[in-house]
């Protein structure tokens, strides 16, 4: 049976460094700040966000959220993020995404309003050149940046290793693969529509599964030796849980056969959800860090 790749544990180092950080910011007199954008009332950004201010609360990182309606225009996003570029006591600022759909085709222009330095989720396109380049101001998406810290937690070396990313998503996949890569990992970027994709499982040693498809791997793609990764939060309605109730989370990954093979593998839920959280408050602190240089 495999070992679980727990994130709380994660989680909770990172949080101890955090706040060990930011007491030292504070005795400088820099309060480490970060602010939330929501466009409208999408019921998983809401989620997220409460989590977002939990963790915070955890980490002694100061929060704020600047909520715009749906219905607002691109340049309404692009000034409120300006502004926010412009306080020099931010230190960070995230937004939801995806953004609205009447936001028009050019989305991710809107990103772009916010200033690199302040940018700790990756959303920018300065933050994916520095991804891209390892130069640069900027940070990478915290939900890739999370994998990272998972596998170095757990000592999982990816020197020489083999991994395949599954998922080609700007959030994680791509520049998931860029950071693997810079770890001197040889990289497979694979999607839902790779050819053979059970056979580039099997020749990896660590497999991330972040793809958002419930059920893509199977304990048939997999060998014992490896390490997976599930990044996926799938919702399935039809679900049937312990107390008999319906409806949950599971990741791209067959948890129940693929535990059987396998080494070690991050569970859904349990996994990578609060190891985020907890680099963003890191990517926070950093950024404040770099305010004082």
């Amino acid at each position: 049976m495999a070992k679980h790749l727990l994130g709380r544990e994660v989680a909770a180092a990172l949080e101890a460094d955090v706040s060990r950080r930011c007491a030292a910011l504070r005795e400088q007199g820099t309060e480490p700040k970060l602010v939330l954008v929501r466009c409208g009332e999408r019921e998983d950004d809401i989620a997220y966000e409460k989590s977002i201010l939990r963790q915070a609360a955890r980490s002694s990182v100061e929060t704020e959220v600047r909520q715009l309606p749906e219905d607002s225009s691109p340049e309404e996003m692009k000034k409120l993020l300006r502004e926010l570029s412009g306080d020099e006591k931010l230190h960070g600022c995230l937004i939801f995404r995806p953004l609205p759909e009447g936001l028009g085709p050019d989305r991710r222009e809107i990103c772009n309003a916010l200033a690199p330095e302040k940018d700790v989720d990756g959303c920018t396109a300065a933050s994916a050149a520095a991804v891209y380049t390892g130069e640069g101001a900027g940070f990478p998406p915290c939900t890739a940046q999370a994998c990272l810290e998972m596998l170095d937690f757990y000592g999982v070396d990816c020197r020489g290793k083999r991994a395949a990313v599954i998922g080609r998503s700007l959030v994680v996949g791509k520049p998931l693969a860029m950071l693997l890569t810079a770890r001197d990992a040889t990289v497979t970027l694979c999607h839902s529509r790779t050819e053979d994709l059970g056979d580039i499982c099997r020749q990896a040693d660590i497999i991330i599964c972040a793809a958002g498809k419930p059920g893509l791997v199977t304990g048939e793609m997999v060998r014992p030796g490896q390490t997976v990764l599930d990044v996926s939060m799938n919702y399935l309605p039809e679900l049937k849980n312990a107390d008999g109730s319906l409806g949950g989370f599971v990741g791209d990954a067959v948890f129940r056969e693929v535990e059987k093979t396998v080494e070690a593998i991050s569970p859904v839920p349990g996994g990578l959800g609060r190891v985020t959280s907890a680099v963003l408050m890191k990517h926070v602190v950093a950024a404040a860090e770099r305010s004082l240089e």
